[in-house]
């Protein structure tokens, strides 16, 4: 019998974004299946320098690209979108918390990148996550 990644494997986390897409409505899971997902266990030292960040603890994920909202068919990204998701980080505040399911954590972090390809700030997001 084949086994079953562990919950903290990079694997598992892929299939929670893959699950999350399936619910999107049509024209978004479209839209976001341009996305690359990467699962590492941490950010680089240069993007935590650009975020002006020295712990690799501080930063569970990141959307790089151009949002949708600034893409046209004139002036398209020339880079694929991405979006990040740093593994240990996610874990060790899923550790800490002891509060929430990590594929629930997994998948705020997924939702919120996301988000991001759409064009929304982070406001706008806190906004509707606390909504939810």
């Amino acid at each position: 019998m084949p086994s079953r990644p562990a919950p903290e494997s990079p694997e598992t986390f892929l299939a929670i974004c893959e699950d999350i897409l399936q619910t999107l409505p049509s024209a978004m899971r479209d839209a976001a299946s341009r996305v690359a997902i990467m699962v590492h266990d941490f950010a680089q030292p240069d993007i935590l320098a650009d975020f002006g960040m020295t712990d690799p603890y501080e930063l569970t994920g990141l959307y790089m690209g151009v949002a949708m909202i600034h893409e046209s068919v004139t002036h398209p990204s020339p880079d694929a979108p991405m979006i990040f998701l740093y593994r240990l980080p996610i874990i060790a505040e899923w550790q800490e918390r002891g509060d929430v399911p990590l594929d629930a954590l997994v998948a705020h972090v997924f939702i919120h990148e996301l988000a991001h390809h759409f064009g929304w700030s982070d406001e706008e997001i806190d906004a509707i996550l606390d909504d939810a």
